[in-house]
């Protein structure tokens, strides 16, 4: 199984950016615990992150050729992206939406995802443990799925 780890815009501002909400874990730290995490799973992942909307949408394009399901957090792009919510509607793989902060307790316009209705799932508000329970998520779903 091979799921693909996708960080949106400003995500490769981790550590840095706004730490009383996303802590002091870069996106390298991150990426390391997530691949020991896949160890644990017995799973294959493959991580990518840009501030480039286009570039999200070729990646999950492309995906539909590669991997068993996508981990996105598009960061604001969860909010205003059209152009990504259809790229996700036109793979035919399960995609679990994750965020480090619960997006329904901060500003009313990060309460809405264009998102979530195109994908399997979404999980916020558990700082970086999102993304192993997002993992978690598509490995059961899929493993589920493959036995019905």
């Amino acid at each position: 199984m091979k799921i693909l780890v996708i960080n949106g815009v400003n995500m490769n501002m981790l550590g840095v950016r706004e730490q009383e909400k996303y802590g002091t874990m870069t996106l390298k730290d991150l990426e390391k615990e997530l691949y020991a995490y896949s160890f644990e799973l017995g799973i294959d992942i493959e991580t990518f992150q840009s501030n480039f909307e286009g570039a999200i949408v070729e990646k999950i394009h492309n995906a539909r050729n590669d991997f068993d399901g996508i981990i996105i957090n598009a960061g604001a792009y969860t909010h205003t992206s059209i152009a990504i919510r259809d790229a996700i509607a036109s793979v035919d793989i399960p995609v679990i939406e994750v965020h480090i902060t619960n997006i329904y307790k901060r500003e009313e316009f990060r309460h809405h995802s264009y998102l979530a209705p195109v994908c399997t799932g979404q999980i916020s508000g558990f700082g970086v443990n999102s993304y192993k329970l997002g993992l978690k998520a598509v490995v059961d779903y899929l493993n589920t799925n493959d036995n019905e």
